[in-house]
């Protein structure tokens, strides 16, 4: 058995594709890009659908350009899906979680089902996008009576390239159809919503085996067989926090990018009605864990500044930045009025001034404000996810694109009174890679993944400056406006 070996991570987001290829080996983790591919979402008379035959094409010019790999395993975003007919056929394109088909279907899902009752019974948060409310919408359509089977979007990929049928735990666990406690589908709930669990393949856990490259596929990337397909943690934040470089201690996370995801991993879901209220999520992830977070509006924020500033340097906008007095203005960062795109930067200014605020006016201003309120959004989520969960965390991890951003790694661990970690920013793919690596018995346990991301990955270190007694009165400042 060779000591190095190499794995594609097919590693999908909302925008953009990738095929990265990790090598590893007992101390060694390398991650290379072998391709990238755009995804653009398509509005068609019917709706805003993905475009999956375009993804799947990039898929597979990636295994083209990533060459001999030992394994091929598939994340992506969660949630959406795709349906087959009885000959195995795609039913038309996926629809995007972005598309208006399930506006005001929430409230009639909680006609039959209430919400609390609803997330004692699988512990996800509200999410309009939900599966189980796309299924809801779509429950008189023509497309819904003549499926025989619904794969999530990572599951739908992989029997392409394989011909195998799965649904992969973690990704499956977004869909609001399963139970935290038992791991497996929430019966009650289905049935009480008419929902059809038999459309769904059979489960899959994260290091299972999803088949082999298809004649066909090998012949299209000129890859020599087997080449054996390994489901891993196919919700990408599932991927990312398997890859949290921890060692051993109690730490809460912050998966960042146009998202952050802030959190702890647990080894039991939190379904109190407190929690609900707080809108926390209780996903699945490696080896029993629990993921319980709460989704932040995240660098959308900024991205959408820079795009309206006509695309300026970023690090001389984040020095610059630096420069301007802390918590002059905050924003309310989980705010739905900040969703939608265009006009960011007046309507962050708008917001500090309805709220008797200092309006911020130059760039620097605004990345500062944007900065400080992600920082105390982070705060806020940590802590009450500590205090929700009853557990404590002596550091906080930050990974994802977020990582390259020093300004907000420092004032997440100001505003948090915690040590912060930052690194990698190449989390889902890594952890895609691990947990393959893993199924074929080149690394151990999860602490033993985390521990071999520990000794090879670029880790930064941010200590806390000052007291958080600034950033208690920022957060009262927030609440009272």
């Amino acid at each position: 058995m060779s000591a190095v070996k190499s794995y594609a991570a097919v590693d999908l987001g909302a925008s953009s594709g990738r095929v990265m290829v990790g090598r590893v080996g007992p101390d060694s983790l390398e991650l290379t890009e072998a391709h990238r591919f755009p995804n653009r979402p398509v509005r068609v008379p019917e709706g805003l659908r993905w475009d999956v035959l375009g993804l799947y094409a990039g898929v597979l010019d990636g295994l083209k350009a990533a060459g001999a790999v030992d394994s091929v395993g598939i994340d992506s975003w969660a949630v959406d899906y795709g349906l087959l007919d009885a000959d195995g056929a795609l039913l038309g394109n996926p629809v995007h979680y972005r598309d208006s088909r399930t506006d005001g279907i929430a409230e009639k899902v909680w006609a039959t089902v209430p919400a609390e009752e609803l997330y004692a019974a699988t512990g996800l948060q509200y999410a309009p996008f939900n599966t189980l409310y796309q299924l809801t919408a779509a429950r008189e359509s023509a497309q819904l009576a003549r499926a025989r089977r619904l794969l999530l979007i990572p599951d739908l990929l992989t029997y392409w390239l394989t011909g195998e049928q799965g649904t992969e735990l973690t990704n499956a666990s977004t869909t609001q159809l399963i139970d935290p406690r038992t791991r497996d589908w929430a019966h009650g709930v289905a049935e009480r919503l008419g929902i059809d669990l038999s459309l769904f393949a059979p489960l899959r856990q994260p290091g299972d085996a999803a088949g082999v490259l298809r004649p066909e596929v090998l012949e299209e990337t000129g890859l020599a067989g087997p080449v054996p397909v390994t489901a891993v943690g196919s919700h990408d934040t599932a991927s990312a926090v398997a890859a949290i470089p921890a060692d051993g201690e109690r730490f809460a996370y912050i998966c960042t990018g146009t998202w952050s995801l802030a959190g702890l991993e647990l080894d039991a879901p939190v379904l109190t009605e407190e929690s609900r209220a707080a809108n926390f999520t209780n996903e699945l992830g490696l080896d029993g864990t629990v993921r319980y977070l709460r989704n932040i509006m995240g660098l959308w924020l900024l991205q959408e500044c820079v795009r309206a500033w006509g695309q300026p340097d970023l690090g001389a906008l984040l020095l610059d930045a630096a420069k301007v007095p802390a918590l002059r203005s905050v924003v309310d960062a989980g705010d739905a009025a900040f969703l939608a795109p265009g006009r960011m930067p007046e309507r962050i200014a708008e917001a500090c001034r309805d709220s008797g605020q200092p309006v911020p006016a130059t760039p620097a201003e605004i990345t500062r404000c944007i900065l400080d309120s992600l920082a105390l959004a982070h705060r806020k989520a940590v802590e009450e996810a500590q205090r929700l969960a009853g557990q404590s965390a002596d550091v906080v991890y930050i990974v994802g694109g977020g990582t390259r951003n020093a300004l907000l790694c420092q004032l997440t661990a100001d505003a948090c009174g915690l040590p912060v970690v930052s690194g990698p920013t190449e989390a889902a793919a890594l952890g895609n890679v691990l947990v393959q690596a893993r199924a074929h018995g080149l690394v151990g346990d999860l602490a033993g993944m985390r521990r071999l991301l520990t000794r090879t990955q670029l880790l930064t270190r941010y200590e806390p400056r000052g007291g958080t007694q600034r950033w208690q009165a920022a957060q009262a400042r927030l609440a009272r406006g």
